[in-house]
């Protein structure tokens, strides 16, 4: 079997740059999977000046013979993904292809409320959510009273759990959280009615349509949301999100087993960022963070939030590479470091005398962590460039020197946001 099947997943903290690097390679691509998380996920792509955002939709659909597919292991906002499906009508763009997976969780109005309210009942020891109630989705799916897709076709089902469930978060709120937020479930029946009928035409068994797709030698991208480093059980947790954004996510996500991957690509960029809490060895406090910050446009796709920023971490990107089995890397933004004398990469932690080559699991541990730096030269402006052999040797060393020591090659190299600058190294 010749398969074609790719996945892209981010390989530090999120906000790596994934969705120009699965733009571009969406544009050969038979079928683009969604696998996880909500719209809690932003994904920004610039064709031609015209900026798209995407949260619940694949970015692929901006390809009129690209299907695209939201799989089994994402939560649904079936308000948000409408908003997203009509603004890509009012840009011209058909969303005819699109089939979103009956096996799929739905977020509810109570899972927002929630979300909300359990960030405040946090206070200083809260987790930064983006109180999408994507959180309480998935604690529900856990829970095993989640309300799926499917229930809505069979419409008595779907009434009943929307009734247990209201009554159920209604006593949580007002008694455990004692807040005044009383959810009606006639109200969220009809509402979500409204949505989901709008939505109906494009359910579908996906688990079906990903298998022919890939047994029929389709192109077939999967595209992970969120970063590494973000995943619930082996991100930095419990600042993690929750669902699984490394590659081993893909095949629950979409229903499709491991044997069927080829290719895993994770997006890095040249440097690190991290939105929220939580510890980061390598963040700078000073003007070269304010400048790669400001440079690189690091404010959040969903939240507008500014973005931590530190220098490159091998030891995170080592850590991506061993989890997810990545094939190679999807370099970004290293035009951002242009015109900074000396650049740094963390190829260890030092905890007191200690030095420890690999990531730690606990939080409590990461936080002792100082960064063990490798200083190299920098180069300067580089966002013309399009070809590997054009790049000044300084930058081609720091490229190399990220293979070496996150295990991996580094077949991308991203100078700019738009979709043409992009290197391809053989």
């Amino acid at each position: 079997m010749n398969m074609s099947t790719k996945v892209i997943i981010g390989a530090q903290w999120g906000d790596e740059g994934k969705a120009k690097i699965i733009d571009i390679l969406s544009e050969e691509a038979d079928v683009v999977i969604r696998s996880q998380g909500g719209n809690n996920a932003g994904h920004t792509v610039t064709v031609n000046d015209e900026v798209y955002k995407f949260h619940l939709v694949p970015s692929g659909i901006l390809y009129p013979g690209t299907s695209c597919i939201v799989g089994n292991g994402v939560v649904i906002d079936p308000k948000g993904i409408l908003e997203e499906i009509t603004n890509l009508h009012n840009k011209g763009i058909a969303t005819d292809s699109l089939k979103i997976s009956l096996r799929a969780h739905l977020v509810m109005p109570y899972h927002k409320v929630l979300d909300g309210i359990k960030e405040e009942y946090r206070g200083n020891s809260d987790i930064g959510t983006t109180k999408k109630g994507i959180g309480p989705c998935y604690m529900d799916k856990a829970e095993r009273s989640g309300i799926r897709v499917c229930d809505y076709l069979n419409f008595e089902v779907f009434e009943s759990k929307v009734r247990e469930n209201v009554k159920i978060k209604n006593s949580i709120i007002k008694n455990v959280y004692e807040q005044d937020v009383q959810f009606d479930a006639d109200e969220i029946i009809k509402e979500y009615s409204e949505y989901l009928e709008e939505l109906k035409k494009y359910f579908a068994d996906t688990t079906v349509l990903a298998h022919e797709a890939i047994v029929s030698n389709k192109k077939v991208l999967f595209e992970g949301a969120q970063g590494t480093l973000l995943d619930i059980d082996l991100g930095t947790y419990p600042y993690v999100t929750s669902s699984h954004p490394i590659t081993g996510g893909v095949c629950v996500g979409a229903g499709v087993g491991p044997t069927m991957i080829d290719e895993c690509i994770g997006v890095m960029k040249g440097y690190v960022t991290r939105v929220g809490k939580g510890p980061f060895p390598t963040e700078l406090f000073d003007e070269t963070g304010d400048k790669i910050r400001d440079i690189g446009h690091e404010f959040g796709t969903t939240t507008g939030r500014p973005r931590r920023c530190g220098w490159f971490d091998a030891v995170i990107g080592k850590f991506a590479v061993r989890t997810s089995g990545l094939t190679s890397i999807a370099l970004n933004k290293i035009d951002v470091l242009a015109n900074i004398d000396k650049v740094k990469i963390c190829v260890a932690y030092k905890k007191g005398e200690e030095i420890l080559p690999e990531f730690p699991a606990s939080l409590e541990e990461l936080a002792k962590c100082e960064p063990v730096y490798e200083e190299m030269e920098g180069w300067g402006e580089i966002s013309h460039i399009r070809s590997y052999d054009e790049l000044p040797e300084t930058a081609k060393a720091y490229v190399s020197r990220v293979e070496e020591l996150c295990g991996a090659k580094v077949t991308m190299i991203g100078v700019g946001p738009n979709r043409d600058q992009n290197i391809y190294v053989n």
